[in-house]
């Protein structure tokens, strides 16, 4: 058996999101690979340093093209391969995009459908492809991954799929990336650590801590990571907010950094409107940092009981909330230990497991 992958997504410098998923799950299969189990990693780049070793088993193909990769460059390599001899079970897409005129089955993972709820949020070639190219890849899949509960009943809805196609495998969490202890003391500064763009809703956060600045001046906001599409309404938001002096924008941060962070701040806000799934709710768990999300899409099924929700349109109602947490240090107590205990329901080993079965049991 030989699954062909396509891993340009874990094939880059700055992981987050999606690529951290990619990457994971190439790590997994890496370990997994023997005689019998065979995996071909399809790349439009040499892999970086960073990516899983090569071995006997486990291999990459580079196959160069400079536009509409999935869709004409790589089909045709598979098409080649195919005629001169070379068979694959399967071809495994972790993001939405399959290759045209497979010649196997594919199974894809689908993130969120944040396109089809918040279009005007994309540019117009982006958009293009996550509408036509998406609805190919799921039409012509064998089977279909959604990351949460949340993204498998929008994919049903949407594309009027079988629900037994569509297999919910929630991502894993890195648990030896986190600081699990509960005794450290908290700084005075609130988190966000996400993309930057409008459906992350980072201006209700905003509105929020400026009140809540008001009252206590000692606090500061923190806000980690990149420039996501169409960032630039929420730094102007941002600079001419009446807080604007007690708000840092740190940019991209590495995983050592990004944990510190956590750590030792006094809550970590998840504001989006919409999230196929939330890594960022493990991630501050797994460090001991209380979580405060948005009633919104997955959010409330990857945190549980774990965090404490707010409804995403509301600045007012996450105020409330911040001075709860503030006032309340049983809660905040109460909320760090349910943390720690949420984030062992999740693991890059299971979430490979998982996949691996659904690829094996589709192959053809």
């Amino acid at each position: 058996m030989n699954i062909a992958i396509d891993g340009n997504e874990a094939n880059v410098g700055q992981k987050v999101g999606v690529s951290v998923y990619t990457y994971e799950l190439l790590n997994y299969f890496q370990k997994k690979a023997t005689k019998d189990l065979r995996f071909t990693v399809f790349l439009r780049t040499k892999p970086g340093k960073h990516m899983p070793s090569q071995t006997n088993y486990f291999s990459y193909r580079v196959v160069y093209g400079p536009f509409a990769w999935s869709q004409f460059f790589l089909p045709l390599r598979l098409i080649c391969e195919y005629l001169f001899g070379t068979r694959y079970g399967v071809f495994f897409s972790p993001a939405h995009y399959a290759p045209r005129l497979l010649p196997c089955n594919s199974v894809v993972t689908i993130h969120d459908l944040s396109y089809i709820h918040y279009p005007s949020e994309f540019l117009k070639k982006d958009l293009y492809q996550l509408t036509h190219w998406t609805r190919y890849s799921i039409q012509n899949a064998k089977s279909v991954i959604a990351v949460s509960q949340a993204t498998k009943k929008d994919v049903i809805q949407e594309y009027a799929l079988d629900g037994s196609m569509v297999h919910v495998i929630y991502n894993g969490y890195s648990h030896d990336k986190g600081t699990q202890s509960s005794e450290a003391q908290w700084k005075p500064y609130i988190l966000y650590v996400g993309t930057i763009q409008p459906r992350k809703n980072i201006k209700t956060l905003v509105d929020a801590f400026s009140t809540f600045n008001k009252m206590h001046p000692e606090f500061r906001l923190m806000i980690a990571g990149k420039k996501g599409w169409m960032y630039e309404d929420t730094l102007s938001y941002i600079k001419t907010s009446s807080a604007a002096q007690s708000i840092q924008l740190l940019g991209f941060i590495d995983d050592i950094k990004k944990n510190e962070l956590y750590k030792n701040a006094f809550c970590t806000v998840l504001p989006s409107f919409y999230e196929g799934f939330g890594l960022p709710m493990l991630e501050a768990m797994s460090n001991g940092c209380p979580v405060l999300a948005s009633q919104s899409s997955s959010l409330p099924e990857v945190g549980g009981d774990a965090a404490i929700y707010f409804d995403p349109n509301s600045s007012q109602v996450l105020l409330t909330k911040l001075e709860q947490l503030y006032t309340n240090h049983q809660l905040r107590s109460s909320k760090v230990k349910q943390g720690f205990m949420q984030v062992n329901h999740f693991s890059w080993e299971l979430c490979g497991k998982q996949t691996l079965d659904v690829l094996l049991q589709n192959a053809s």
